[in-house]
């Protein structure tokens, strides 16, 4: 088994907050993440897939293919978007970090098993700080 894993990146807004709460709850509970004003992050997101290698290629998976489907299947639905508003994968979840890394492991899953390749994790950087792992259930 060899795990390979590709890096791409995009920049979008959101804001933590829950209707049924009121401003102050969620000022309380999630600070300025909660701005009525959204604020953004310049993410970038690493996908690994693990499998065998192919002894024609030499590859897992040609990371052509595993970039294209990131980028149809992801980046390009999240990059210059607001989360909470314009993502479709994204409608009526939380926008954390912790949530979209589950929502976008779930987008790739679906792809990638059809070609007979295993989505390993995703790793999701929100900031030089913070950054979130989801491997599966």
């Amino acid at each position: 088994m060899i795990y390979i894993t590709r890096r791409e990146q995009f920049n979008a807004a959101h804001k933590l907050f829950k209707e049924e709460w009121s401003n102050e709850q969620n000022m309380e509970v999630f600070g300025k993440c909660s701005n009525p004003n959204w604020h953004g992050h310049n993410y970038e997101l690493f996908v690994t897939v693990k499998g065998e290698v192919d002894p024609e290629t030499g590859f897992v998976i040609d990371l052509k293919v595993l970039r294209d489907i990131i980028r149809t299947h992801v980046t390009d639905k999240l990059d210059h978007k607001n989360i909470n508003l314009d993502v479709d994968f994204m409608k009526g979840k939380m926008a954390s970090t912790e949530v979209l890394a589950i929502e976008i492991f779930k987008q790739l899953k679906a792809q990638l098993d059809s070609l007979n390749v295993a989505l390993h994790g995703v790793k999701l950087v929100e900031t030089e700080n913070n950054f979130v792992e989801y491997f599966g259930e």
